[in-house]
């Protein structure tokens, strides 16, 4: 009976096609304007219910004060045969102990030890670590708040000049700064910090710099210290006027080492005003490009990097509302 009545209805009434038509109209509002729960393209959205439906989570950061500080001074002078000049800055009093042609594997033996085994909180520990897997050693005692320039050369006798092809079983420079008081250790959660360092030589000539710093931590954690990339100031100088072929060279031995050009740059002159707003001050980090480019106003809007187009998985700002707050009032 209800078949022969839709054919009926089919048949004589013209509301059956107006009833239809509606029905559709209905379902396709509700499709598109989210009503029924189901996930629409975001380009049907307005940008406030976007804002709203996407999550960038926040990373949970930890502040931890890191008594070590060193960089290396004109690492454009630096070689194996006129040796390396080192600027430390460090808050304690510390020991800064040099290891040249160290064994690649036995470093990272022994950072693993300083996870599972006993932790690397002196120089005696990291040699016990490296089973004396290296060429030469000497070591400095660095006073508090100093910013002594630390220069390093290997001995003449030792008549090496270079450490041969890459891939390679030794880093040219091993830098570990430890605290040289057993108090000051028991105070600051990061004990010691290694620096890897790469010098040029006949062999291997890629520009000197830092190609990895660990920062190793009382509880047996250790930490690979990252370059945070801020948007470059527009006043700022060129740091290079390199030629095309020379770049190009630099960047090939870049690979070999398994570096982006990215993390072996040198750091430019960085803007503090946000890539967006040019108004606001820079306070979050995104990740896992790095790049610290927006304010506590703009970071809400975006789900991927302005700098890089990459998506941002995470992020996590450099001060807290209360510390932005402190430094306002400092200024005025």
């Amino acid at each position: 009976m209800a078949a022969v009545f839709l054919v009926t209805l089919y048949e004589y009434s013209p509301l059956f096609y107006i009833a239809v038509v509606f029905t559709c109209f209905i379902v396709t509002t509700g499709l598109v304007l989210g009503w029924f729960g189901w996930d629409v393209p975001v380009i049907l959205r307005n940008s406030e219910e976007t804002l709203f439906n996407t999550r960038v989570f926040k990373k949970q950061m930890r502040q931890v004060k890191n008594p070590f500080g060193l960089e290396i001074t004109n690492p454009s002078s630096a070689s194996i045969t006129t040796g390396i000049t080192l600027t430390t800055d460090c808050l304690e009093d510390s020991l800064l102990t040099c290891y040249w042609g160290c064994s690649v594997q036995k470093l990272y033996e022994a950072l693993q030890k300083h996870f599972y085994c006993f932790r690397i909180s002196t120089p005696q520990a990291l040699e016990d670590a490296l089973y004396s897997e290296y060429l030469y050693q000497e070591q400095y005692f660095i006073k508090k708040d100093s910013k002594e320039e630390i220069y390093c050369q290997l001995p003449r006798d030792t008549k090496i000049e270079d450490f041969g092809t890459v891939p390679r079983s030794r880093y040219p420079l091993v830098a570990l700064l430890t605290l040289a008081g057993e108090d000051d250790r028991e105070i600051y959660d990061i004990i010691s910090m290694v620096s890897v360092i790469h010098i040029p030589d006949k062999t291997y000539k890629l520009s000197c710099r830092m190609l990895y710093q660990y920062l190793l931590l009382a509880q047996g954690q250790f930490h690979d210290l990252k370059q945070l990339f801020m948007s470059a100031n527009n006043n700022s100088t060129p740091s290079s006027t390199s030629s095309p072929e020379e770049k190009s060279i630099e960047r090939s031995l870049l690979e070999k080492a398994g570096l982006s050009e990215s993390e072996a740059e040198p750091p430019e002159e960085n803007s503090k005003d946000c890539v967006v707003c040019q108004n606001g001050t820079v306070n979050w980090v995104l990740l896992p490009c790095r790049h610290t480019c927006l304010c506590d106003g703009c970071v809400r809007y975006f789900q991927q990097c302005p700098m890089c187009r990459q998506f941002v998985q995470e992020s996590f700002t450099l001060c807290s509302q209360k510390e932005q707050e402190k430094d306002k009032l400092k200024a005025l």
